[in-house]
């Protein structure tokens, strides 16, 4: 790279504020400013921000772009910001009482994850919420999950009912087969010790599917 070009992007990037550097150059500030064109075309080979942190630090590694130590820095970065966003939406709603509640929740968290995990809601008798815990996490093709790993827990938080929330790293929200199945056979479960599945709520980048038709009143 031309020796003048390197400086003058070195000192524009110490001399304007990170809220009006491109995502490429703060892309590039990880490393060093030579790495510019790079990181341009980093983010267009996945998409933006949004692809690198989806692809994860396995997909970032594999990449020829990056060393295995810009891989890492870039992880590192995306997983604080996701966990900024993340602080930012700590306050768990009360109540939840609306499949658009469980959606509002739960896409923030999950739906650009690139793995599986499936959280249980526990809820009180007016559907206030007790806990939120994630109970299983699996790969890009789903997670086990068997009925006592969310009974358990419930039976722990003397719920009344209770809502299940996975997302479908695949970026589809359309329920699979297994999805169903694996409802029907927990609704099953709940009906014997006394606990109402409200919901089975699938969340991905495409949107999000109510398995069992959204909450109702316990």
């Amino acid at each position: 790279m031309d020796v003048a070009v390197f400086e003058s992007r070195r000192k524009r990037r110490r001399s304007t504020s990170t809220e009006a550097l491109t995502d490429a150059e703060l892309l590039s500030a990880l490393f060093n400013d030579a790495r510019l064109p790079a990181a341009r075309r980093l983010l267009k080979e996945h998409a933006g921000l949004r692809g690198l942190l989806r692809l994860g630090e396995h997909g970032l590694r594999r990449s020829s772009l990056l060393s295995g130590a810009e891989a890492r820095r870039v992880c590192a970065a995306l997983e604080l910001g996701r966990r900024a966003t993340l602080a930012g939406l700590d306050v768990v709603p009360e109540v939840i009482e609306s499949f658009e509640c469980v959606v509002a929740w739960a896409r923030p968290r999950l739906a650009d994850l690139d793995h599986e995990e499936v959280w249980l809601l526990t809820l009180d008798g007016r559907n206030g919420l007790r806990a939120a815990r994630r109970v299983a996490r699996g790969g890009l093709h789903g997670c086990a999950l068997a009925p006592k790993d969310v009974l358990s827990p419930a039976l722990r938080d003397a719920a009344t009912g209770i809502i299940l929330v996975h997302n479908h790293p695949s970026g589809a929200s359309e329920p699979s087969p297994e999805d169903v199945a694996m409802t029907e056979t927990l609704a099953a479960a709940c009906e014997v010790v006394g606990i109402t599945l409200l919901d089975h709520v699938v969340v991905a980048k495409s949107g999000a599917s109510s398995i069992l038709g959204g909450p109702r009143a316990a």
